[in-house]
């Protein structure tokens, strides 16, 4: 039976592609590798738009982005260099139909493939648990280190492990940039993070909803700021026609400046989407909305310190009363704030 070569370890990658959520889930696994092996030059295979917070977490020394190669002559390149690197183990923290074939590929007849630890059948760490797929994606993943010989016990991290987005603070340190002011706004702010799938209807509150939500928040006292990326800008500009308090920063923000502004939030309102799960690893509270028809919210659902989940079958079934009164279960808006609201 194979085990896990530890601080012997020389080379180790990491592989995690997509997407914004699964990747920031997957940020406490990439920690607990890193500490597994101290010594080891650590590369993460990954895609693009995850390269700048990837180098910013301090655990990889290489950053290699064509994780999703775009056609045989690209894949065959990659697959050569993974094999010519010689890792001494290989996390496949994908898990997916493309990473797997990966992993055939490097198995082939009279060639040595390195340790892998992953869903690929044949892999010396093969994490076959049939629920997995049932399972939280910090827990899964978890689960599937401890396959891979990780003992818990021995690691200075909690466990399951969670990701601390404090790392953005050690590698951005106090830009301009990453304030509240940097984008206009004073005195207590509330996130919304109205965002999902556009081809999933089920999973996005409706933006009329969003702006009434947004009139009751101003008028307790708190500026209700609207982040997202192109695809939200239709929904940001219908809520600032309801409520004109509130402050659109759609399109203006990176991966860093979400992490900051959720830093110094009062709280945060939105969907399923990977922005709100980065909110609450950040340590700002929440109302995360779930659609238990397109997801399982205790499979999917942002894991923080006073994270409540409202849940419906469809979003638009929530109104917003529910979600209001779910942000005063947060009792995070300060009284004198509220105008006494209790």
């Amino acid at each position: 039976m194979a085990s896990n070569p530890g601080e012997a370890a020389k080379r180790v990658l990491v592989i995690k592609l997509s997407a914004l959520g699964d990747f920031v889930l997957a940020l406490g696994a990439m920690r607990a590798i890193r500490e597994q092996h101290p010594k080891a030059v650590l590369t993460l295979l990954t895609t693009p738009p995850f390269q700048e917070l990837a180098k910013a977490t301090g655990y990889f020394q290489h950053v290699e982005t064509d994780g999703r190669p775009k056609g045989v002559k690209a894949t065959r390149e990659l697959l050569k260099r993974i094999k010519a690197a010689r890792y001494d183990i290989i996390y496949d923290l994908q898990t997916s139909g493309r990473t797997a074939n990966y992993f055939k590929a490097l198995n082939l007849p009279f060639s040595t493939p390195p340790l892998w630890s992953g869903h690929a059948e044949g892999a010396a760490f093969f994490h076959d648990n049939p629920k997995r797929g049932e399972m939280h994606s910090i827990d899964r993943l978890a689960e599937q280190l401890e396959v891979a010989g990780l003992d818990p016990k021995a690691l200075t991290l909690d466990w399951p492990p969670i990701a601390d987005m404090s790392f953005v603070r050690r590698a951005q340190g106090s830009k301009p940039s990453l304030t509240p002011e940097y984008f206009g706004i004073k005195g207590p702010y509330a996130l919304f993070i109205p965002g999902a799938s556009a081809h999933r209807e089920a999973k996005r509150w409706p933006a009329e909803r969003y702006g009434g939500l947004a009139q009751e928040i101003a008028d307790a006292g708190v500026t209700p700021v609207i982040i997202g990326g192109k695809a939200e800008s239709e929904i940001a500009l219908q809520i600032t026609r309801i409520e004109p308090r509130a402050r659109n920063i759609v399109t203006r923000t990176n991966l860093f400046q979400i992490v900051t502004l959720a830093e110094k939030a009062l709280f945060a309102v939105g969907n399923d989407t990977g922005p709100m799960h980065m909110a609450a690893l950040s340590g700002c509270p929440g109302v995360a909305l779930f659609a238990t028809s397109e997801s399982d919210p205790e499979r999917a659902c942002p894991r923080g310190a006073n994270i409540i989940v409202c849940k419906a079958d469809t979003l638009d079934q929530l109104s917003v009363r529910d979600v209001w009164q779910a942000v005063q279960m947060l009792s995070v808006i300060p009284a004198e704030t509220a105008g006494g609201q209790s």
